[in-house]
């Protein structure tokens, strides 16, 4: 069982998704966790958001930023996870809110020699809105109001949001790398290190994730399903810009038929170029 958890929680410029994943985190019930925001150049607002905030969490909060060069998640996760403490990371989208039992949930789920991945349920546009504006707590509702929601077109499915006990059934994906997103994935700081963290050649949208999913298979840590458990709950955002999916497809290509476990550029190479710094 993890002792201290790191919530790393990735954002860029979204100061009112964050505020309300900051807000749900601050009602969990799990008491042993740390909250590290990797900040992928994101204006000073942010930074004031996350200022504020650091008394009301009541855990440590850190801000760790860099500067705007493009969508560079893997990079930012990784300077995160640099100054974390915690023996257990999981990885946690800006605008995806989780429940109060949502670091709980990973706590029990933690096994050596597994990582887990999450699931989510996806707000509409109008829904994310009124959300936001009148900020509403949809981590505190209850199933016949997320019933409703569904009817009337607020929310794409229900079932992330369920509790079921599958016990083996978690292990029915062990081995397999797609479908897992970094949105919610919870990994060993030991298992992270073994492959080197993310893989920071990996710029523009898409597929540091994957990559990084596949290198832990190679290591030889496998795949743990924390569907009916760790459901978040993702807030409606415009697609992001597409254009080096290409690139990004054809260098995980290479992991995929090569069987590499560490990164090209990952967390060793930049603590050597760059110790990791709060920002502030």
């Amino acid at each position: 069982m993890a002792a201290l958890i790191s919530v790393i929680v990735t954002t860029y410029n979204r100061e009112d998704a964050l505020e309300a994943v900051l807000r749900a985190l601050a009602r969990h019930t799990d008491a042993d966790f740390e909250v590290v925001v990797a900040d992928d150049g994101s204006e000073a607002t942010t930074a004031r958001l996350v200022e504020a905030w650091k008394s009301k969490v009541g855990h440590r909060v850190e801000h760790v930023w860099h500067p705007d060069d493009g969508f560079r998640a893997a990079e930012i996760r990784n300077r995160a996870v640099l100054v974390s403490r915690g023996t257990y990371c999981i990885f946690l989208d800006g605008d995806c809110i989780p429940r109060p039992d949502f670091v709980a949930n990973h706590r029990t789920l933690a096994e050596p020699g597994a990582f887990v991945t999450g699931n989510r349920v996806l707000l509409s546009p109008q829904l994310t809105v009124k959300v936001l504006a009148e900020k509403l707590t949809p981590e505190t509702w209850n199933l016949a109001r997320w019933f409703a929601q569904r009817l009337a077109g607020g929310v794409n499915r229900l079932s992330a949001l369920l509790h079921l006990p599958l016990g083996p059934l978690r292990d029915m994906r062990r081995g397999r790398w797609q479908g897992a997103r970094s949105c919610n994935l919870a990994i060993w700081r030991g298992d992270l290190d073994k492959v080197d963290g993310f893989d920071a050649d990996y710029s523009g949208w898409g597929k540091e994730d994957s990559d990084l999913i596949l290198r832990l298979l190679h290591a030889g840590v496998r795949r743990k399903d924390g569907t009916f458990a760790t459901g978040v709950i993702h807030l409606w955002h415009a697609e992001a810009d597409r254009s080096q999916l290409n690139d990004n497809e054809r260098k995980l290509d290479v992991v995929v038929d090569g069987g590499r476990v560490r990164a090209q550029r990952g967390l060793s190479a930049l603590a050597a170029a760059s110790p990791a710094k709060v920002a502030g």
